[in-house]
């Protein structure tokens, strides 16, 4: 095989470079960078005003979730997104019939998902990559229009069925 056929197309990429970058691939890594995550996440449910030492168990749940997850992802036979595997570990592990689901659940609740998805979710749509540039640069103004229509949508879609529910 030629170097030039492991590049992603248009982007200049090497294809099996971005593999190694994957989470999966990184397990050490990606287990002490979620662990800072977590704590953080921790800290901030004091927001919601529930006393640490209630969050921790459902803190640490929530890493082991994600930690057999990546492992399952990282050694499956066949690939589905890390994030498709940590859905169904912390799918499977909250049903009822799951032993011990309740307990999990009833630590879960202590902790403000609110406060712990929002840094994420922040840093997520920040962390843009130079491919993400490129493909941004090669659909140029359109792009920023359709964001703006979907975003305002987003929101006001939102707000609606919030209205309506509170």
């Amino acid at each position: 095989m030629k170097p030039s056929d492991t590049t992603a197309p248009n982007t200049g990429f090497d294809a099996s470079a971005l593999q190694e970058l994957r989470p999966e691939q990184q397990l050490g890594k990606t287990a002490l960078l979620l662990a800072v995550v977590c704590v953080a996440a921790w800290i901030a449910n004091i927001v919601h005003g529930a006393p640490l030492h209630q969050a921790l168990p459902g803190m640490v749940l929530l890493y082991v979730m994600v930690m057999i997850g990546l492992l399952i992802g990282r050694f499956a036979p066949f690939y589905l997104p890390s994030v498709a595997w940590v859905s169904l570990i912390s799918i499977v592990m909250t049903l009822p019939f799951f032993p011990g689901s309740g307990w999990i659940v009833g630590q879960l609740a202590h902790v403000n998902f609110l406060a712990v998805v929002t840094p994420v979710l922040a840093y997520a749509g920040l962390a843009l990559t130079g491919r993400e540039f490129t493909m941004f640069r090669q659909t140029g103004w359109k792009l920023v229009i359709v964001s703006l229509l979907v975003f305002t949508g987003t929101f006001v879609a939102s707000a609606f069925i919030a209205h309506l529910v509170i």
